[in-house]
């Protein structure tokens, strides 16, 4: 799995919440001044509240144009043999019997599910629990996965 076309998806999502968040800001910008949001009364707050989610959808925007400027920056490169995981690393886990699962450590865009090459990818930051499980792990290090009971650890067997 090429790990740029991962980081390429990841920006694809991101520029589509993106354009998502905007539209919404902008919606809610227009209710908050247009003329039929005007106060009838002194307990009318409707143009006032609107306004505060005008702010908090522009918020929420200048938020995704960050984490985009940041997974735009981080760095691709390949992971040497027995190397410990790190931000940018592709990490495979065997969760039973011949199962695999994926999961892209990446320092924004955390819960995001990627399909690559016809493979699902978990998208997981550092800050969550699984990437704080995954930091400085290497190849044949277990992990306990979310939703996996605690006598059944995983088995880390790829570091890309």
């Amino acid at each position: 799995m090429n790990k740029s076309d991962l980081r390429s998806r990841v920006l694809e999502e991101l520029r589509a919440a993106l354009a998502l968040q905007v539209g919404a800001a902008q919606l809610a910008r227009d209710e908050a001044i247009s003329e039929e949001s005007k106060p009838e009364n002194q307990y009318d707050t409707h143009s006032l509240e609107a306004g505060y989610l005008a702010e908090g959808q522009a918020r929420q925007a200048a938020e995704i144009e960050e984490s985009i400027k940041i997974v735009s920056g981080l760095g691709i490169f390949d992971f040497g043999d027995n190397a410990p995981v790190a931000l940018g690393a592709l990490v495979e886990v065997n969760v039973a019997r011949g199962k695999s699962e994926f999961y892209f450590l990446c320092p924004r865009a955390g819960g995001l599910e990627i399909s690559v090459d016809d493979c699902a990818v978990m998208v997981v930051t550092p800050q969550s629990p699984l990437g704080r499980q995954f930091l400085g792990r290497r190849v044949g290090d277990t992990v306990q996965l979310p939703g996996r009971r605690s006598a059944d650890p995983s088995l880390i067997i790829a570091v890309t």
